[in-house]
């Protein structure tokens, strides 16, 4: 009986063959994404670039030919210069305080629409309503119809004729921009609220749990991960609020509702400073990443390996 011997695969083929189909398979899956991740980079990161480019130049548009290469000068001048610090610090209470309140009336109306009632959906829509509004209409429609110190609904309400734009202004801009965001942060709690557990619930009241009680051990535990995603998101887009400034103050009065995006605006396409307004840029975006970065790790720390809540 003859017995045939096939030829040995050269050496380090035997696990070659499945790893390069696996590293096609994989490449098969993600080539129709490509063209997403192309546009992506060409509308962001390309831009970003350029902005990065431009903050090492001086450059002013009236001043044809002045573009020439500074090095950090520019980032000296931002951080030295006081109206800068003062719209910082307007962009820092801004965004903490419209996030905080924000998510406190977001949880109390989560609360309020968990529960069963008589015209609980028509509830619910009227209360998502205003993050349904353009930022620019929702602004106009506070400026015009709640704020104006002669036919405002606030002075008639009240009964006074304050001038609520130029008196307090940050509070103002603070109070609609809260408006336009809690109802954001209602359905994110809202969510957390109905993925609880019913039977823990049901066990809690069992045991003699009061409501306090059952809420503070184990509702607010399990929206822990939910108020984090909340901060988070609410943080980056509300440290980017432009809209209620330009159309409600005007970052007035003098700088007294000035933040960030608004005087990089003002430097960029009033005072015609490309190489300090993209200065101000960079500074912004390595601050939210910054923020950003922090608040992920937070809400990593909620979750172990396998995907649980610790």
């Amino acid at each position: 009986m003859t017995t045939t011997t096939r030829p040995a695969p050269p050496a380090g083929t035997t696990a070659a063959g499945p790893a390069r189909r696996a590293m096609t398979g994989a490449w098969k899956r993600r080539a129709p994404l490509l063209p997403a991740l192309v546009f992506t980079i060409a509308v962001t990161q390309v831009p970003f670039l350029l902005t990065v480019f431009y903050s090492f130049q001086s450059w002013n548009l009236v001043r044809p030919g002045s573009q020439h290469f500074v090095g950090l000068s520019n980032y000296v001048d931002v951080f030295a210069d006081s109206v800068f610090r003062g719209a910082m610090l307007n962009t820092v209470v801004l965004t903490v305080v419209c996030v905080f309140v924000s998510m406190l009336l977001g949880l109390g109306f989560a609360l309020l629409l968990d529960r069963k009632f008589t015209g609980r959906g028509v509830v619910r829509t009227l209360i998502i309503t205003p993050f349904l509004i353009l930022p620019a209409a929702g602004a106009l429609l506070w400026k015009t119809t709640i704020f104006d110190p002669v036919y405002g609904l606030l002075n008639f309400v009240l009964g006074t004729d304050i001038d609520w734009l130029s008196e307090f202004p940050l509070t103002s801009v603070m109070t609609q921009v809260v408006w336009q965001w809690t109802p954001f942060m209602t359905l994110l709690i809202l969510a957390g609220l109905q993925a609880q557990s019913k039977e823990v619930l049901e066990a809690a009241q069992v045991d003699g749990a009061g409501r306090w009680r059952t809420f503070a051990s184990i509702t607010l535990p399990q929206l822990t991960r939910y108020l984090q995603l909340a901060a988070l998101l609410g943080a980056i887009y509300i440290v980017n609020s432009f809209d209620a400034i330009y159309l409600m103050t005007q970052g007035g009065p003098g700088t007294a509702s000035t933040n960030l995006p608004f005087y990089i605006y003002q430097r960029a396409f009033e005072g015609f400073d490309i190489g300090q307004s993209s200065a101000m840029g960079v500074v912004v975006v390595v601050l939210t990443l910054i923020v950003a970065t922090f608040t992920l790790r937070l809400m990593f720390r909620a979750f172990d390996v396998t995907g649980g809540v610790r």
